[in-house]
């Protein structure tokens, strides 16, 4: 009997506990739907995106983030470096600030300091104030730190893979970010409320693309993934570390478009760290520029850059390739940053400055940022610098001369295709298979220049690799100067393959680190048998062409930038005297500056060795610096070539004008509202009908013939289109 009375007492206290649980899940539950929108009460999250938008209250007074007086060295074995001198800014809510400057300036090392995210062993001191909303981050003990950075401050990586767990579901590295910052959060509402925010930031499918892996999403669509993680907690500062630099052009537009619905959903501070002065002009309301750890000018992104003060500034706004203005000589910044562990009494720009380099208080009285005309700037001849800028009707055309369609011919191909087999389950069977290229021709004639451009995925690197037999065509036939390459096999293919190079993104994994830069550069002269002595003089007369001094031959890789490495590697690729120089994105990876010397510098080798170039890109800016011709990939096959002065003035593919309209124009006067390209390139392993961009396509979605015919290249207006409705492009 006292045995049953325990367990009857034990069932009436076990079911009063139940329902105790149940009815406080249920007030949770109804605080947190009660109006419908998936928000709990004063929690601050994120409404749908069929919501209307909430005003931002703004504080003018209280700044999210205040960076005071920041100071960040490093120990090397050759010294102190200070790679953050006394930096101070701030930013108030619902404002946007551009950093920019070169690689090294600084940029980044200010935030992850200023976050308490440096994690290097060699840091010697950090030191000044990290202000969000008025708590110094820089004085809270570790653990305290992460919490608020977690709920205050987020930040978007320039790699997007990178910045995700590989082995973790997508939908749960969002639910992680969110339940770690509201414990009474439950596994359902999360899921509702991820599913919310990968809605928001337009990720198609959300219920099925919550149970995949990085690895099954594109570039573009990862970068939706961490801006949906950013925002999920509403912070008050948001920080994107160059979001857009490796992303494609249709890409980019769609993520610029995100991080803008980012600060209207939540009101974030935005810091926007970038290189990229098309997206400073479009995105930001006011900018800060770096040089060698140090601010050098800050005011509104109008005046930046209608009127130049430092002449950093301009020097940066007059190398960048532009679409809105003649194409000509880009004006490239001489000579390389300063060494920091090196303190020059004066100007640090000094050595490369156009105006003040022969001053002598410019090298001895080092410049203080002091206000000027709705800014600061630190330059002894501070105004000078608008005369640096390159005048549209003013601006000398240096474009080489249009080569005739009939030159001969360094490299025909013809009906090109490449197929890769999609093989799966323990016997590796074919499943599929995914056509890479498919049915592409070019020429490229002697002493011009093929610019290939498109999307990431489009084919444009397997083309590329396929010239050189690097990946084995399936059909087709490659012709360089009029030998077969396909039918070439040992010596006759070591032979041709000589006079075909190629030039890689990447300058810092296109070397190798264990060889001096003049035996990397002197390798392919090596292979063919040319003695020592005469591969020695040969690197050091190409070392002079591209603007290398001779002692730089005897050092390693690792002790060069990513400009001067990029240089070896073209002098590598120009060392067996070549018909035909193939570059991968070559400079897709460096600074605006470096950049600019980079492009001048195959211009004059081009001139000066009659070379042909097949330049891979999918920066249409710069290819309209380089290009005679162009070429429009799309899924592995040409949609739209012809001349770059033809195409760039009135494409006639619906692709091509997306392209271009994707572009951010340097220049806040003439904003635009523009329309991204939406949607990813269809499933190459998918059997499809008709035109491959109708799904994307403004004219063609909803036409009989786009299903129903797959478009050939026809010629309209002097080039070669392959678009049922070419003549309807605008």
């Amino acid at each position: 009997m006292v045995l049953a009375s325990r367990r009857r007492r034990r069932r009436e206290l076990l079911d009063t506990v139940v329902r105790l649980t149940l009815r406080s899940l249920t007030c949770r539950i109804s605080l947190r739907l009660g109006d419908g929108s998936m928000r709990a009460a004063g929690s601050g999250r994120l409404r749908p995106a069929t919501a209307e938008p909430h005003p931002v209250e703004e504080h003018p007074g209280e700044p999210a983030l205040r960076i005071s007086d920041l100071v960040v060295e490093f120990s090397t074995p050759a010294g102190t470096v200070r790679a953050v001198d006394h930096v101070t800014y701030q930013v108030a809510r619902g404002e946007t600030l551009a950093v920019v400057g070169e690689t090294g300036s600084g940029k980044s090392v200010t935030v992850l300091a200023a976050l308490g995210l440096l994690s290097a062993g060699n840091v010697r001191r950090v030191s000044g104030r990290a202000e969000v909303a008025g708590q110094d981050l820089l004085a809270l003990p570790a653990r305290e730190r992460r919490t608020r950075l977690g709920a205050d401050v987020a930040m978007i990586f320039q790699d997007p893979m990178s910045a995700l767990d590989p082995v973790q579901r997508v939908g749960d590295q969002i639910a992680e970010a969110l339940r770690a910052h509201d414990r009474a959060l439950t596994a359902r509402t999360a899921r509702a409320r991820v599913l919310e925010l990968l809605t928001l930031v337009g990720v198609p499918q959300p219920a099925i693309r919550y149970d995949q892996y990085p690895h099954q999403f594109s570039g573009g669509m990862c970068q939706r993934v961490v801006i949906a993680m950013a925002i999920a907690n509403r912070p008050k500062v948001l920080i994107a570390d160059e979001p857009t630099t490796a992303l494609d052009v249709s890409v980019q537009a769609q993520i610029l478009e995100l991080l803008r619905l980012a600060a209207r959903e939540t009101g974030a501070a935005t810091v926007l760290i970038t290189h990229d002065l098309g997206v400073v002009a479009e995105m930001a309301d006011r900018a800060a520029v770096m040089y060698a750890g140090r601010i050098v000018e800050t005011a509104p992104v109008a005046r930046i850059f209608d009127r130049p003060q430092h002449p950093y500034t301009a020097s940066l706004l007059a190398s960048l390739p532009r679409l809105d203005q003649p194409q000509g000589r880009l004006r490239a910044i001489p000579g390389q940053p300063p060494d920091l562990r090196e303190r020059s009494a004066g100007c640090a720009f000094a050595p490369r400055c156009p105006i003040g380099g022969d001053r002598p208080e410019c090298r001895t009285e080092r410049p203080v940022l002091v206000a000027r005309d709705d800014g600061a700037v630190a330059c002894h001849h501070a105004g000078q610098a608008v005369t640096l800028l390159p005048q549209p009707d003013a601006r000398p055309s240096v474009a080489p001369p249009a080569r005739p369609d009939d030159a001969p011919a360094v490299v025909e191909v013809v009906g090109l295709a490449k197929v890769f087999p999609i093989r799966r389950g323990l016997l590796a069977r074919t499943v599929a298979t995914a056509r890479a290229v498919d049915g592409v021709d070019l020429r490229i004639g002697h002493g011009s220049t093929l610019g290939l451009v498109g999307e990431s995925g489009c084919g444009k690197s397997t083309l590329a690799r396929s010239l050189l037999r690097l990946l084995e065509p399936t059909a087709g036939s490659i012709r360089i100067d009029g030998a077969d390459l396909l039918r070439a096999n040992g010596r006759q293919l070591r032979r041709l393959r000589q006079r075909v190079q190629m030039v890689y993104q990447d300058p810092y994994s296109s070397l190798n680190p264990r060889l001096s830069v003049g035996d990397n550069a002197a390798e392919p002269l090596r292979l063919a048998g040319v003695p020592r002595t005469q591969r020695r003089r040969t690197v050091l007369e190409l070392f002079e062409k591209v603007g290398l001094r001779p002692e730089h031959a005897d050092r390693l890789p690792a002790e060069f930038s990513g400009g001067q490495r990029q240089r070896v590697a073209i002098a590598r690729a120009l060392a067996p005297s070549p018909a035909v120089v193939i570059f991968d994105e070559p400079v897709s990876a460096l600074d605006v500056s470096v950049q600019a010397q980079v492009l001048n510098l195959l211009r004059d080798l081009q001139d000066e060795t009659g070379v042909a170039y097949l330049f891979v890109s999918h920066d249409l800016s710069v290819v309209r610096q380089m290009a005679d011709t162009v070429a429009v990939m799309y899924l592995g096959a040409i949609v739209e070539t012809g001349a770059a002065s033809q195409l760039y003035r009135r494409p006639r593919h619906p692709y091509t004008r997306a392209l271009l309209d994707s572009i951010p124009v340097p220049d806040p006067s003439i904003r635009r509202q523009r329309v991204p390209l939406t949607g990813d390139p269809p499933d190459p392993t998918a059997a499809t009908t008709g035109c491959r961009f109708r799904s994307r396509c403004p004219l063609g979605r909803e036409r009989a013939a786009c299903a129903d015919r797959t478009p050939e290249l026809r010629q309209v207006d002097g080039r070669w289109t392959a678009c049922h409705f070419a003549e309807e492009v605008a």
